[in-house]
């Protein structure tokens, strides 16, 4: 027997039998692991599993939850008016709101590589982001006001509009007692006829002194001309009692700038003019003989513009809002996608002869195809569970043509006092989003393996 050999007999203690217990990687062992892991295990147990599985059960319980009820509560959610809009909403929600903020996303990464101020662009979109829902709501619910004084949609729709189609100064303007015009077809028309070397009087009352065109002066006596007709069209009230005189021009009133007059003849018009900034007028010899129309054109109701928070456009208008905070989003991974794209292909294709759309179409966006799917996906679960720009944006009359899932849960339970229907809708988004997160999840696990 060799000295190390005997060594070993008399000075090592036997190896014991079985497989030695492997330490991991970082040295931990697994009652330690256990030991940091617990505390997360109990908030996650605490504030995911119990909820849901209290949700579960409490779908299947009466309202005061002392009874079974069976599947009542879920026969409700293809029922009930309120949820089956909800349940419709969502469906827009889910099909255009990750579909418009992806392919924004995708045009301004694209775009945004082929400009030197690129990056100051993306911050710009991408700093929506940095702003909460709360913010936002309030934001937009301002930006679709309804005054164009106020809502900023309004003011460049009704600015644009107005440079086509200008809108009256006088929508309230209206003979006053004694005066020669008669309602007529929306506007007005003398009574008698008129004759040239003679001045006509058209007295109106009804504009406030501040909605007078800024261009207004003070009216001005009208005189008379040969071979013309002449006359004043003017505001016919002064504040005060006793001040002025019914149906004459006073230097306290203001003319009707702007106001078209027009001589009308068998139903002709013969002749047509504006009124001076002090509301004069003048009318050539044809419009003897004829009578004075006022057209309805001068008391048209301005433009007020869109009612964007109506039943009609709501849930359009707040899908915009939420496009606006996420687009930054999907552009960042995008952008974050095309910056690991091998750029050979792209110069390859370009060799070829492709131009700039074939190249994007049928290289850049098949190559982006799983980050799409992955920025697609992630935005489909964000607004299944969309509630608090559904719950500020529209106003109280159009919150019922705006509702979603989330924001009707929020009702039953809390407003209608149903916690059986609200744990009901809750467990049928729980269905809704599962689907979506584990193709998500399948769908990251097969890049990691790529």
């Amino acid at each position: 027997m060799s000295s190390a050999a005997a060594e070993g007999v008399a000075g090592t203690p036997a190896t014991p039998s079985g497989p030695r217990r492997r330490k991991s990687v970082t040295g931990t062992r697994r009652t330690a692991a256990a030991l940091f892991l617990l505390p997360a295990l109990v908030l996650l147990g605490a504030l995911v599993v119990y909820p849901i599985g209290y949700s579960l059960i409490r779908s299947f319980l009466s309202q005061s939850g002392d009874s079974f009820a069976g599947v009542d509560n879920y026969r409700a959610l293809f029922t009930d008016d309120g949820i089956r809009t909800a349940l419709k909403n969502n469906i827009i929600w889910v099909v255009f709101a990750p579909t418009v903020s992806t392919a924004l996303g995708l045009i301004f990464a694209v775009l945004t590589e082929r400009v030197r101020w690129g990056t100051a662009f993306k911050l710009v979109v991408f700093m929506p982001m940095a702003i909460s829902m709360l913010a936002a709501g309030i934001i937009f619910r301002l930006v679709y006001d309804q005054d164009p004084d106020k809502g900023v949609a309004n003011a460049v729709w009704v600015g644009v509009h107005d440079s086509f189609a200008e809108s009256s100064a006088f929508p309230r303007a209206h003979p006053g007692r004694q005066s020669p015009l008669r309602p007529d077809q929306g506007g007005f028309v003398t009574a008698g006829t008129v004759h040239t070397g003679r001045t006509v009087a058209l007295p109106l009352v009804g504009v406030a002194p501040d909605r007078m065109p800024k261009g207004a002066e003070p009216a001005a006596r009208a005189q008379p001309q040969p071979g013309k007709v002449t006359g004043t069209a003017w505001q016919d009230f002064t504040r005060g009692k006793g001040v002025g005189k019914l149906g004459a021009v006073d230097p306290a009133e203001q003319g009707y700038a702007g106001m078209r007059i027009e001589a009308v003849k068998d139903g002709k018009v013969v002749a047509s003019t504006k009124a001076a900034a002090d509301g004069t007028f003048t009318l050539p010899a044809a419009a003897d003989g004829a009578r004075l129309r006022l057209p309805a054109s001068n008391f048209r109701e301005p433009y007020n513009g869109v009612d964007w928070l109506g039943p009609a456009l709501v849930t359009p208008v707040v899908i915009g809002s939420y496009v606006w905070m996420w687009a930054g989003f999907a552009m960042v991974l995008i952008a974050a996608g095309l910056a690991g794209m091998p750029r050979e292909l792209l110069e390859a294709a370009r060799v070829d002869g492709a131009n700039e759309w074939q190249v994007f179409r049928r290289v850049t966006v098949p190559l982006l195809a799983p980050v799409l799917a992955v920025v697609t996906v992630t935005l489909m679960i964000n607004v299944l569970k969309i509630f608090d720009l559904v719950f500020i944006i529209p106003p109280g009359s159009s919150q019922d043509d705006a509702n979603v899932l989330a924001l009707e849960l929020y009702r039953k339970g809390f407003s209608e006092d149903q916690p059986g229907i609200a744990s009901a809708i809750a467990v049928f988004l729980l269905l809704l989003v599962i689907p979506v997160m584990l193709f998500n999840i399948r769908r990251l696990r097969r890049e990691v393996r790529r």
